[in-house]
């Protein structure tokens, strides 16, 4: 079991002001794992200190000098990469061969394009011929991220900040806090100075809010729940700080009758990956009329046929979900949807043989109208609705009748077609035949989904302020 109580504040390893243990389940199991301490406020208070201290020295550090600790950091996480894969398995339930090829990789993915785009980002840049305007690190960055896929999520807000000249506090979930200490770890290794990185564990009431309203702090970097993000914007609106936000979703995956039964079998796996718990997750499949019927026969042999267990077991399979919490949630919207709409696998309770830890049936629910709590709330489990549609504007205007606007899908040959619909869709991002995003891609919403973009150049924008300068002469 792990044992780790201290927080990475100002290049050390500290112990909490005041003892606040807390246990870490294995949601495989329902065993304790791991044992942390929540910080407070005086935690809090010295990590923002050690961050502000750091920030002018850090900020004008030589490009090349930020460059080259960074790379540094990514030989790190590549060398310790086992160790980040069997903590998240064990911390938030993905399996360990889609721990060291996704969720470690979604890290180091992300750091190369990092690198890619900070390489020949210009910080200078010339309005006019005596007018100059300067891009510059906005400052202090609190950076709260969640346990779905807990190091996509640091590394898309750490490194950026930290590239561009930001000193950063990190507050990971506290449900799943072994990636983050260990990624604290990498970067002590690395060896970012004192300041430029910090970690404070801790929950949303507690740490995360005093982040939030923190005068110290220029800046949230929030990726979790629609409500806690505006719970987040609220607390952060008396001291005028910026706020980023990228926030939950309810994918639609429009599925033309010319599409193939490749894409029905796309479509059902894509959405039970990661066991549902996916912000971008296709979660509507909108299915033309004449498919239809064929469709819901795959995606529900799909469903059966998809296997679950143990995060540490090797092979193809979903794991758990990632808390009691999660999965007594998700149970009870199953519950509700099999008074609105026809269940046509899965359903309650845990799949036969496990009678420990927070698995859930891949579940799929037919005949679903897009006014069902089903097909409005984001379930955040394996858990998908059929929608049938007849004509292109029906299924556009299905896709766009949801608060959210994170990501929707498109399943057709017909070019033509599917880029007049990726046009008409209200999201943020629009996959298209199963077809991943490049590199450095913008990841963000519209709507309740959130605001700003991660990713790359886009990424790097986020953490910067304009300033513009007249009367400059150059050399």
């Amino acid at each position: 079991m792990v044992d780790n109580r201290k927080f990475y504040i100002n290049g050390a390893w500290v112990n909490p002001a005041k003892a606040n243990d807390f246990d870490v389940i294995n949601p495989s199991n329902e065993e304790v794992c791991a044992t942390i301490s929540l910080g407070g406020q005086a935690d809090t208070d010295a990590a923002v200190a050690a961050a502000r201290a750091a920030f002018d020295g850090w900020a004008f550090t030589p490009k090349g000098d930020r460059i080259a600790l960074i790379k540094r950091l990514l030989e790190v996480y590549n060398d310790r990469q086992e160790e980040m894969a069997q903590a998240m398995s064990m911390e938030m339930g993905a399996p360990i061969s889609m721990s060291r090829v996704n969720q470690v990789g979604a890290g180091s993915w992300h750091l190369e394009g990092f690198l890619k785009a900070f390489e020949n980002f210009e910080f200078e840049r010339d309005f006019t011929a005596t007018e100059k305007t300067l891009l510059e690190p906005i400052g202090v960055c609190a950076l709260i991220t969640p346990w779905n896929w807990p190091m996509n999520q640091i590394v898309l807000k750490a490194v950026p900040a930290m590239a561009v000249g930001c000193t950063v506090v990190l507050k990971p979930s506290e449900i799943a806090p072994l990636s983050g200490l260990l990624f604290a770890d990498f970067c002590d290794e690395a060896g970012f100075p004192k300041g430029v990185f910090n970690l404070v564990n801790g929950d949303g009431v507690g740490v995360g809010t005093q982040l939030s309203t923190h005068p110290e702090v220029d800046m949230v970097s929030f990726t979790g729940s629609s409500r806690a993000g505006i719970a987040i914007s609220k607390a952060a609106a008396d001291t005028l700080k910026r706020v980023s936000l990228e926030l939950g979703g309810k994918g639609a995956n429009i599925l033309f009758a010319d599409a193939g039964e490749n894409a029905m079998h796309y479509s059902a796996d894509r959405c039970f990956r990661n066991s549902g718990q996916s912000c971008n997750a296709p979660t509507r499949l909108l299915v033309e009329r004449s498919v239809y019927d064929r469709t819901v026969e795959v995606v529900s042999e799909v469903a059966n046929n998809t296997r679950v267990g143990p995060a540490s077991e090797e092979g193809k399979h979903i794991g758990p979900v990632v808390s009691e919490a999660q999965f007594n949630k998700i149970q009870g919207l199953i519950e509700v949807g099999m008074g609105e709409a026809r269940l046509t696998a899965g359903g309650l309770g845990r799949p036969d043989g496990l009678n420990r830890g927070f698995y859930v049936k891949p579940t799929v629910f037919a005949d679903v109208d897009n006014t069902m709590t089903i097909a409005r709330e984001e379930i955040f489990g394996p858990v998908l609705s059929v929608i049938p549609f007849d004509t292109e504007e029906e299924a556009i205007a299905i896709a766009n009748d949801t608060p959210y606007g994170l990501t929707n899908y498109i399943q057709t040959p017909d070019d033509e077609k599917r880029q007049r619909v990726a046009r008409r869709l209200r999201s943020g991002m629009v996959e298209t035949n199963g077809q991943g995003f490049a590199q450095g891609s913008p990841f963000g919403g519209y709507k309740q989904s959130g605001n700003g973009r991660e990713g790359g150049t886009f990424g790097l924008e986020d953490f910067l302020e304009v300033k513009a300068v007249s009367g400059w002469v150059s050399k």
